[in-house]
């Protein structure tokens, strides 16, 4: 039997046809995706923001698609039940997870998770959700100024409410208090709905919260509210101060919500959906939608949004460690 000599220029040649034979599989496997509904998993009750968010945005991106996206609610555990069936899901482009800021907070809140981050790849940001503090109207203060005064010669009066341990209101609240040096007793509750009646009757002093449910009782004068922890002032409220205008330098806060999926889904379909989400962010109905609701439209980078993660992480667990939180 002979043995021929494979010459250094056949070889290459092998090579670049293996390559473009792979090149060619990923997109006919994006080209295929989806043949069939896709499954979009929110780690929420239903109504919250992230609920909101994600149908909103996906019934966009569904049009765009030609398949349904079914949003399956699966709460608990500050999201991570939800995370962890999405984390051990098929990674073929048909399950993928909606999550908040607090899932970045997660990583040193709890000991031990169900699953490791690096079983999810980050898909693409969808919007921002800027934090306003509210207050009760039987705290007599108006104003953030006021608000620590209060509580310097208070020491054990103010409450701060939130939807839950380890929540981004919840660490926002911490960090507040840690900035300015005042003490404010954390009172969690199941969900944001009964953080509005806490604030009206008094039960709680003051929360950090989304705009949307909150701000009709503002107008009503049944609440206040003092500032948005945001970098800018909300354009819809101009009149409300960023916590930096209101004496709190460099204290800027806000929770997000972004779509990740299971570790090993094909790139090719990670790249698309994120740019079917950035497309239905942009159209002039979601974005007013998303705006008129309360929330910033910022639409999809997978690689901004893995540095928002790592950096939120690394925040989150900075007053994680200082406010000794943990939800083992």
């Amino acid at each position: 039997m002979s043995i021929k000599k494979v010459t250094p220029g056949i070889v290459r040649l092998a090579s670049l046809l293996i390559a473009g034979l792979t090149l060619g599989q990923g997109a006919l496997a994006s080209d295929a995706w989806p043949s069939r509904p896709i499954k979009v998993i929110v780690p929420y009750t239903p109504g919250g923001s992230t609920d909101t968010v994600s149908r909103v945005v996906f019934e966009k991106v569904a049009q765009s698609l030609g398949q349904p996206i079914i949003i399956e609610n699966k709460p608990g555990a500050n999201s991570t039940l939800g995370v962890g069936v999405a984390a051990r899901s098929a990674p073929d482009g048909y399950t993928f997870v909606s999550v908040l800021a607090a899932y970045s907070a997660n990583m040193s809140l709890y000991s031990k998770l169900s699953y490791k981050p690096s079983d999810l790849m980050p898909v693409a940001q969808m919007a921002e959700l800027p934090l306003f503090l509210f207050s009760s109207k039987k705290l007599p203060v108006k104003t953030v100024g006021e608000l620590i005064a209060y509580g310097k010669k208070n020491p054990d009066a103010l409450t701060f409410a939130s939807s839950g341990v380890g929540s981004s209101a919840h660490l926002t609240g911490e960090k507040l208090a840690m900035e300015t040096k005042i003490k404010m007793t954390h009172v969690p509750y199941n969900g944001s709905a009964p953080i509005l009646p806490a604030l009206v009757s008094g039960e709680v002093s003051v929360a950090f919260d989304p705009l949307l449910v909150p701000m009709p009782h503002v107008k009503s004068g049944k609440i206040n509210v003092l500032a948005v922890a945001s970098a800018k002032r909300w354009p819809g409220e101009p009149d409300i101060p960023t916590m930096q205008e209101a004496g709190v330098p460099g204290f800027v806060m806000s929770s997000w919500t972004g779509l990740l999926a299971p570790a090993g889904t094909p790139q090719p379909v990670v790249e698309r959906m994120a740019r079917e989400i950035g497309a239905a962010i942009k159209s002039p109905d979601v974005a007013k939608k998303l705006t008129d609701l309360g929330f910033v439209p910022v639409g999809g980078n997978t690689e901004a949004f893995r540095k928002l993660i790592e950096s939120d992480t690394a925040r989150y667990a900075e007053i994680v460690k200082a406010g000794r939180i943990t939800l083992d």
